[in-house]
């Protein structure tokens, strides 16, 4: 098999797991199902992720369904190269805990984005966009400790406190 038709294929499977994240961020964080985007993702994401759920039951507002899909939809793509290059089939479990470590990379480049997605959007002007407010939704949870302590120790807040008085 070519380069070129493996370089494809792990595109695809990448974005379909970044997919499979993404849904498994917006029913984590509770987003706003109503939003044109987020019924793309479930509807993209159904055909996988609505079988599992009769093995995979979700714990609180965590959807493992979509967890073990992610993980198995990385995990296909390294079995196809396994099969291909005559692997051994000992490296199964490996290729699983490879899997599940680039879609923590993944995940951390979901937040990276998300992050430069508002950065800008606030820059703009467009944070009524439905997109932008969807991104906000994932995001907005795990920024809220660090906007309080960065605010704290910004340049600007210490020139409206003013120098340190010693008693």
């Amino acid at each position: 098999m070519s380069v070129g038709l493996i370089n494809i294929i792990r595109l695809l499977v990448d974005i379909y797991a970044t997919v499979l994240l993404v849904r498994l961020l917006l029913q984590l964080v509770q987003a706003d199902f109503f939003n044109p985007l987020s019924q793309t993702i479930f509807k993209i994401t159904a055909p996988i992720v609505e079988p599992l759920h009769k093995i995979f039951p979700t714990i609180g507002r965590f959807n493992t369904a979509t967890l073990v899909a992610a993980i198995l939809t990385k995990w296909s793509f390294y079995l196809i190269i396994m099969s291909l290059d005559s692997g051994s089939p000992s490296q199964i479990a490996l290729y699983l805990a490879v899997a599940a470590f680039s879609l923590f990379e993944t995940l951390i480049e979901i937040y990276f984005y998300g992050i430069l997605i508002i950065a800008i959007s606030s820059w703009i002007g467009t944070t009524s966009h439905p997109t932008v407010r969807l991104v906000n939704q994932i995001i907005d949870p795990y920024m809220k400790p660090f906007r309080w302590k960065s605010l704290y120790k910004s340049a600007i807040w210490a020139c409206l406190l003013g120098p340190p008085r010693c008693a």
